[in-house]
């Protein structure tokens, strides 16, 4: 029986936790191919690089080969991986584990959620993943498992065109998770600010940070909050249907436009 060929990629960059933890579960389901940035690109969305060229190198980890290294987002790793680097189109794309979740408004913001928003483009069934700690010493082996166990699910049904999973694990144990969830996208958002600081040698710069404001039952973060995993699935068409009919009522031709200017005009003349 042949492998499901599987690609990995993240936001965190090809050296965190969160990618070997992965790499080391889903290895146990099939053939995984790494191709992740080569620096943090937390927060980039979906971001590509059309300014500089990409560069590509190997990363091995414990003297082993891990993976390819790319100087870009990840958005770009995952669109050079599936034209370029690799010999095949993969069955399945796997982007994370995130350090941190990504519920609510911060999957807009997400290169992990964008990373595998690129797979779905590019017609892969795609999942991303994030587990619930900022912490450096965040343990990964319980969202990992996480990470197979709907991997294997995707990979026997895969999943509409333009869909993909989002995937936020809660910071416990994975023996104390309760279960998994299928739930919307929350309304929590970020009540941001800046603060204005200066540097060594007297510039001013400004350092963005905020808190957190829940909102909302039912949704992806209250049961992440409550000890389960919070399955959502999005896609990027971003066109809303219920307001196209609304827009329609609003008349937005030019025609009348087009007579004021002609009146105008020829008055004008006159």
């Amino acid at each position: 029986m042949v492998q499901p060929r599987i690609l990995v990629s993240n936001d965190d960059g090809i050296f965190s936790k969160g990618i070997r933890a992965l790499v080391t579960e889903l290895e146990k389901i099939g053939h995984v191919d790494v191709v992740a940035p080569n620096a943090q690109q937390s927060a980039v969305g979906h971001a590509l690089t059309v300014s500089v060229p990409l560069r590509v190198e190997r990363y091995e980890h414990n003297d082993e080969f891990f993976g390819w290294a790319v100087n870009g987002t990840p958005a770009d790793c995952v669109k050079l991986a599936t034209c370029h680097l690799l010999p095949r189109k993969p069955d399945l794309l796997v982007s994370g584990i995130n350090h941190g979740r990504n519920t609510a408004v911060s999957l807009v913001y997400s290169g992990t959620v964008s990373g595998a928003t690129e797979g779905t483009m590019l017609g892969i069934p795609s999942i991303a993943i994030s587990l619930d700690d900022f912490s450096p010493e965040a343990d990964f082996q319980g969202a990992a498992k996480v990470a197979s166990h709907i991997a294997q699910h995707v990979l026997e049904r895969s999943l509409p065109p333009g869909v993909l999973l989002n995937v936020n694990v809660p910071a416990i144990p994975f023996e104390e998770i309760r279960g998994i969830k299928v739930v919307p996208q929350g309304d929590s958002y970020w009540n941001d600010r800046y603060d204005e600081r200066t540097d060594p040698i007297e510039r001013n710069y400004f350092w963005l940070h905020g808190d957190y404001v829940l909102v909302g039952q039912e949704s992806d973060d209250h049961v992440v909050n409550n000890g389960f995993v919070s399955v959502t699935p999005i896609h990027y068409r971003l066109t809303d249907e219920a307001m196209l009919g609304e827009l329609r009522t609003w008349k937005l031709d030019l025609q009348e436009r087009h007579s004021e200017t002609v009146s105008l005009s020829s008055n004008t003349e006159s």
